[in-house]
């Protein structure tokens, strides 16, 4: 356990002092006026407090991914507890704050309208195409997962085809994104987000002092060495880095930090609101990274589950640390996760489609309109991941791989931005070749992508990210900027 609390306190202590350091390179300015309330409309620039704020941030981020990434992801080993920490601190708490606070510095844009203002119009259309199919996969994801662990963990019933008891959750689930859609951001998700968050923070907490309550054993990273194994041969590059991915960087949660950027009150709740938050989402990955590690090392689950059904050990871990009742609200809180970031991507969905097509917000036909085709998208691409025996997992790769690459460009944009405001544009163009790398590769080489060898994908990708770098540094350059 020395590698996990080691981990930890990078996460805690590096957030801290890192998180600092960030917040004093944009100078949040106390007096300035927020778009909050600058262009209040009550409806999506709606001033919030700071802590009403942190708590949306937070349910709004932490979908699935930093619960079912990491149990996958723990097939790797203890590096797992080194990277997830490292990560956060150094990449997706960068990448979080910074695209908050460059919307609160322009009127509340949202990602499409910032990368168009940074990265001119040629890049903003290829990300605008980038950003609408993943807040349609979100969608997707976060109705199929939620629906499928409250169907078997709650309800016991089988989820292994389109049945009368998975339609009606889906249906309910459908019904409450709609009306989250639609009303404005402090009339239900303020409103229900407490009770949310109050769930969530029972779950996350349980599952922590679950490990040492009952004594999960855990790996460390000397005992498997720094590459980790891999009981299946995978590659932890790219391989890791996709599989977590909402546990280390997002790209997603930049396109929430926009939004909440419109209900921010002060400048310095900034840090509170973006960068901590995305810490906090860094605890629940380790936390259940954790678990699922403790969990086939005590005989509870096998590798072969944390694979294939990583949907099921969350109920089989949460029942067997918290028993039969704390059980349930650990996978309620997991359902909560979900819920709470697919309702806000289509808002989110919503939002940039208006922008993009100069559609009236203020008139509630519109918006309704605009609301139900997305939603009979989500649910076309809902009915073929559950139809298809490996409709899920075509869907969960393509939006892994879409997510970090939104965050490919989230990063091209806060760099370009600190090279006009000259600030040390390193700190984001750095985690953005990386994740270039990434992507890349990944691409290259898999299944649904090219198909192509290792060796070729990893050449390939380092063409790749060789050839961003020097495109961002040429552009800042060209723009005038201080590089």
């Amino acid at each position: 356990m020395i590698t996990f609390i080691l981990g930890l306190t990078v996460l805690i202590v590096g957030g801290a002092v890192y998180g600092y350091f960030i917040e004093r390179l944009m100078k949040p300015r106390a007096s300035a006026k927020t778009p909050a309330y600058a262009k209040g409309d009550g409806m999506d620039f709606v001033p919030l407090s700071k802590w009403k704020g942190c708590l949306i941030e937070l349910l709004n981020i932490a979908g699935t991914g930093p619960v079912l990434g990491p149990i996958q992801g723990i097939l790797f080993g203890p590096v797992a507890f080194i990277t997830i920490p490292i990560g956060c601190v150094l990449g997706g708490a960068v990448h979080d704050y910074m695209s908050g606070m460059i919307s609160v510095r322009n009127n509340g844009e949202q990602m499409p309208d910032l990368v168009k203002r940074f990265l001119g119009k040629n890049v903003y259309a290829i990300y605008h195409v980038f950003v609408c199919l993943l807040m349609l996969l979100v969608g997707a994801v976060f109705i199929y997962t939620p629906g499928d662990l409250f169907v078997a963990q709650i309800l016991g019933g089988s989820v292994k085809e389109l049945n009368s008891t998975v339609v009606t959750v889906y249906g309910v689930i459908f019904a409450y994104y709609l009306v989250a859609t639609l009303l404005p951001i402090d009339k239900i998700i303020g409103k229900v987000y407490p009770v949310f968050g109050m769930i969530l923070l029972l779950s996350a907490v349980g599952i922590f002092f679950g490990l040492f309550i009952n004594g999960y054993p855990l790996n460390e990273i000397w005992e498997t060495g720094i590459s980790g194994v891999h009981p299946y041969g995978d590659n932890f590059i790219p391989l890791f880095f996709v599989t977590v991915a909402c546990g280390i960087v997002s790209g997603f949660h930049s396109t929430q930090a926009t939004m909440i950027a419109r209900t921010v009150k002060n400048e310095e709740d900034g840090r509170l609101i973006f960068y901590n938050t995305m810490i906090a989402e860094g605890f629940i990955a380790m936390s259940w990274a954790g678990a699922a590690m403790g969990a086939v090392n005590s005989g509870l689950v096998d590798n072969e589950a944390l694979r294939k059904s990583a949907t099921v050990v969350v109920g089989k871990i949460a029942i067997d640390m918290l028993g039969n009742i704390g059980g349930m609200i650990a996978v309620l809180g997991v359902i909560v996760l979900a819920i709470t970031s697919g309702d806000t991507a289509l808002r989110s969905l919503r939002l940039m489609l208006s922008d993009a097509l100069g559609i009236d917000r203020s008139k509630k036909q519109n918006n309704l309109i605009l609301s139900l085709i997305l939603f009979s998208v989500v649910a076309g691409v809902l009915y073929f991941a559950k139809s298809d025996a490996g409709g899920f997992n075509v869907l969960w790769r393509y939006f892994s791989w879409a997510n970090e690459t939104i965050a490919v460009f989230a990063f091209a944009m806060i760099a370009v931005y600190m090279m006009k405001n000259g600030l040390p544009y390193p700190i984001a163009l750095a985690p953005g070749m990386f994740y270039m790398y990434i992507v890349g590769a990944y691409i290259l080489h898999a299944p649904i992508g090219f198909g192509l060898s290792w060796g070729i994908s990893y050449v390939g990708a380092l063409i790749l990210s060789i050839g961003y770098t020097w495109g961002l540094i040429a552009y800042g350059k060209k723009s005038g900027y201080r590089t």
